[in-house]
Parts: structure tokens; C-alpha cells; sequence
């Protein structure tokens, strides 16, 4: 148990691999969702594996990616750059920002409904 938040598990670096490649598979297949639905002219290209750019109308660019060395998930958008930390269980994902606390879906639904130019949804498949 994550002693920082009680009830989070303590990820280990084989299940922080397995988390992330989960998320960053929920997070395409959210975005490709919701390009075909609002033809919002998106370039998803995944790099190496843990990094995805999500190129949008405006050319601006959301890049997700994940930092193996330190179990947590980096988000840079126009905005700003972010920090997510694992704050969940095996049975119910989790990702917090590191300085607000905010859930990582919740503001890359927000970063992409900005940069898109309307409603965004992002969640888990």
C-alpha cells in the first residue's frame, strides 16, 4: 500500500508498464472514437511505444508519455506541462497530478475539448 494515499496500491515496474500501456491504448482508441464521430482532423501517431503526439486542426500538439524511471505519466499540452502520479488499484486505474491532484482523463478531456474546439470525452476502454 501507497502510504501517501491509503487504499492505492504500490505499482511495481512490470505492472507500471502493463498500467501505462493500458492507458495509452484507452487514450488512442478514445481519440480515434471521437475523431470519427466529430471529424476533428486528428493525427494520432504513437512513438516507441510510450509516447503518443495527438496532433490537432490548429497544429497544436498533446504529447503523452510514460516515465518508466519515476511510475508516472507526463502530459504536455498548450496549457502546460503535467505530472501524474498511480493513486489506484488493479481494479480501478487511477492517475492524480502530482501539484493539483486532478485526474488525468478528466484534464486531457479538458486539453483536447481546448484544443479541438469542442467536446472532447477521453476515458477508459
Amino acid at each position: 500500500m501507497n502510504t501517501n494515499n491509503p487504499g492505492t496500491e504500490t505499482i511495481d515496474d512490470k505492472q507500471f508498464y502493463q498500467l501505462g500501456s493500458d492507458l495509452l491504448q484507452s487514450i488512442e482508441v478514445a481519440l480515434e472514437a471521437a475523431d470519427d464521430a466529430l471529424d476533428l482532423d486528428l493525427d494520432i501517431e504513437r512513438q516507441g511505444g510510450n509516447v503518443i503526439n495527438i496532433r490537432f486542426k490548429d497544429k497544436s500538439v498533446i504529447v503523452v508519455n510514460t516515465q518508466p524511471p519515476l511510475h508516472e505519466i507526463w502530459v504536455a499540452a498548450k496549457s502546460g506541462g503535467y505530472h501524474y502520479r498511480w493513486a489506484g488499484t488493479m481494479t480501478k486505474p487511477l492517475w492524480l497530478d502530482t501539484k493539483t491532484g486532478k485526474e488525468l482523463l478528466s484534464d486531457l478531456t479538458e486539453f483536447a475539448s481546448a484544443q479541438a474546439g469542442q467536446a472532447v470525452k477521453i476515458s477508459l476502454i
